[in-house]
Parts: structure tokens; C-alpha cells; sequence
């Protein structure tokens, strides 16, 4: 019984000062996040992430491509208003209660409580990174196949027309389509190899 406590002893006494050397794994791009908000910022998109049932990562991945890996949720697309950590164009704000101006106005921890807000009607649907994009994007697209035509450069509407000139980067191959798999390339140029 004594030899079995003295190995328990040592065990527990090993775990504990391995444990003082652990760290939690670091989410990507992190090391981009304005250094005042950093750790902030990346425990409260853990805690978004888990209600939301997607990985950190994928949240991370799609802020870093909307701000220019930027992380600050005052970055503003000149062309079409939007602003922020997913681009909240203005329509959108409207819908959360909000203005692109206020949302402006947040520092990135607290403008992550209206990219909750944002992404919370499709929890559960986001099976990966791109669908994350998607929801950003076009979401009335998510769960569509890679050959989906999300816009056109000669859509028959003028909305679908701009919405292809505002987003021209995203089509890759330069057939003046955007498609989903369009959006899966450029958006897999950000996604690292262990993600």
C-alpha cells in the first residue's frame, strides 16, 4: 500500500509540473489580432465558436480573410460599406439592430458578440471552414454544390451584376462566374495544412 501511494504521489507530482508547461493550442492567425485584444479576443471566438458548434479556426480563418488579416473591426470595403471582422454591410447591420457606423465603433472583442448574433441561424449547418465563408458571402448558397453559380458578370440583374464586379478576385479561373468552388480556392489559400 505504501509503494502504491508513493507512485501515486510521483504520478500526480509529474502531471501537475507538466501542467505548469502546457499551453492551450494557439488558434491561427492569432499572432494577427491587435496585441490589446489579443488574448481577450481569442478566448471570447473559443466561447462564440462552441455555441456556434464550429471550430475556432474556421472563425478565425474567414475574419482574417474579410479584414485583410487585420483583425480590427473598423476595416471598411470603400466599395460597398461594409465594415468590420465578417464585413457586416449595411442591410445586415439593420437586421441585428445596428449600424456599419456603430459597428465601427467596437473593439473586435465586442463586435464578436454581433458575429454570433450573425452566424446563429445557421449553427449546425456549417460543416467546414468554406461553409463558414458562405454564410459570410451568400448564404442563401450554404449547403449548395462546389459548381453553384453564386454571381455573374453578365447576371441578369444589376445586383448580381455588381455583386460579381464588387467580388471579380474571387473567380479564379476568370470564366465570369463565381462559384462556390471560386470561393473554396481563394478561400483555401488562408486555410493552413493542419486546420
Amino acid at each position: 500500500m505504501k509503494r502504491f501511494l508513493l507512485t501515486l504521489l510521483l504520478a500526480v507530482n509529474s502531471i501537475c509540473q507538466a501542467g505548469t508547461h502546457w499551453k492551450p493550442q494557439t488558434l491561427v492567425y492569432s499572432d494577427k489580432v491587435p496585441a490589446q485584444y489579443r488574448a481577450a479576443f481569442v478566448e471570447e471566438v473559443r466561447t462564440v465558436s462552441a455555441r456556434l458548434a464550429v471550430k475556432p479556426d474556421w472563425l478565425m480563418i474567414v475574419m482574417r480573410f474579410e479584414t485583410g488579416g487585420t483583425f480590427r473591426s473598423n476595416t471598411k470595403n470603400r466599395y460597398s460599406g461594409a465594415v468590420g471582422l465578417i464585413q457586416f454591410i449595411p442591410r445586415t447591420a439593420q437586421s441585428l439592430g445596428t449600424t456599419t457606423a456603430e459597428l465601427s465603433q467596437l473593439n473586435p472583442v465586442e463586435q464578436l458578440a454581433y458575429v454570433e448574433r450573425y452566424f446563429m441561424p445557421y449553427r449546425g449547418r456549417m460543416k467546414d471552414v468554406y461553409d463558414v465563408y458562405i454564410v459570410v458571402f451568400a448564404p442563401a448558397f450554404l449547403g449548395r454544390p462546389d459548381d453553384q453559380v453564386l454571381y455573374r458578370a453578365n447576371g441578369r440583374t444589376e445586383l448580381d451584376r455588381r455583386r460579381y464586379r464588387l467580388n471579380k478576385v474571387l473567380d479564379t479561373n476568370r470564366d465570369g462566374l463565381i462559384t462556390i468552388r471560386d470561393v473554396k480556392a481563394q478561400i483555401g489559400r488562408f486555410v493552413p495544412a493542419n486546420s
